[in-house]
């Protein structure tokens, strides 16, 4: 009789724990609401006047064979870059970008002798530099310019600079939303970059003269923007 009874009993304490958990709400499982955030992009540019500058210069040679205009242009291109040298620019400063022979053709269709070409890319590290040393180069037998580009020696530091702005922005923005939706700004919660380029600078090169080939580096924008989440309290 007394193992009946307590086998009655235990039937009951496990009926008891069984039901335990009956009526009780879904969080009790162990689940998590879901984390309310607010995504904005920032945005920001930081202006500078370029002090570096970059060009190229090209010259062409003609002759009956190509080992004759190849030798032809070697010459004037020597001339072209000792002018160069001359004028302050740093060997390590000057990359042939071409070196070329190829056959030279009449209005016939008819061969004609060959034609040599070669250029030569130039890094200025100081924009006021630029327009003499493209004079130098035309006088020194240059026949083809083109450019100059224009860039900052320290454009790292002012793309960082622009991008804190734009994180800044982003900030403030968010902040903005969450106040009109009643919550207040938490932690970040994730950070996208997103890379932008120097905005280009417009150039009108001008005809060799008596005065110095102006040169007018303007000013050059650094652009960033970024996307940030930030979590609502």
């Amino acid at each position: 009789m007394r193992l009946v009874q307590f086998s009655l009993v235990a039937g009951a304490l496990a009926a008891a724990v069984a039901f335990a958990g009956v009526g009780r709400p879904d969080t009790a499982r162990g689940s998590a609401p879901d984390t309310r955030s607010v995504t904005v992009t920032g945005t920001a540019s930081v202006q500078a006047v370029p002090n570096r500058a970059g060009f190229f210069v090209g010259v062409s040679s003609n002759a009956a064979t190509a080992q004759a205009a190849l030798a032809a242009n070697a010459t004037k291109a020597a001339r072209i870059v000792q002018a160069l040298r001359s004028g302050g620019v740093d060997k390590a400063d000057l990359q042939t970008q071409d070196a070329s022979v190829g056959p030279r053709w009449n209005e016939d269709g008819e061969q004609d002798g060959f034609t040599a070409h070669s250029s030569v890319q130039v890094h200025v590290q100081d924009v006021r530099a630029a327009g003499r040393l493209i004079d130098a180069a035309v006088a020194a037998g240059a026949s083809e310019t083109s450019g100059p580009s224009f860039e900052r020696g320290d454009r790292d530091v002012l793309y960082r600079s622009a991008l804190k702005q734009a994180f800044d922005d982003a900030r403030l923005k968010a902040a903005t939303l969450a106040g009109e939706a009643g919550a207040s700004l938490g932690r970040v919660l994730r950070i996208e970059e997103s890379p932008a380029s120097p905005e280009p600078v417009p150039f009108e090169m001008r005809a060799l003269s008596d005065t110095p080939t102006p040169v007018e580096p303007g000013k050059q924008e650094v652009q960033a923007t970024v996307t940030v989440s930030f979590s609502l309290a």
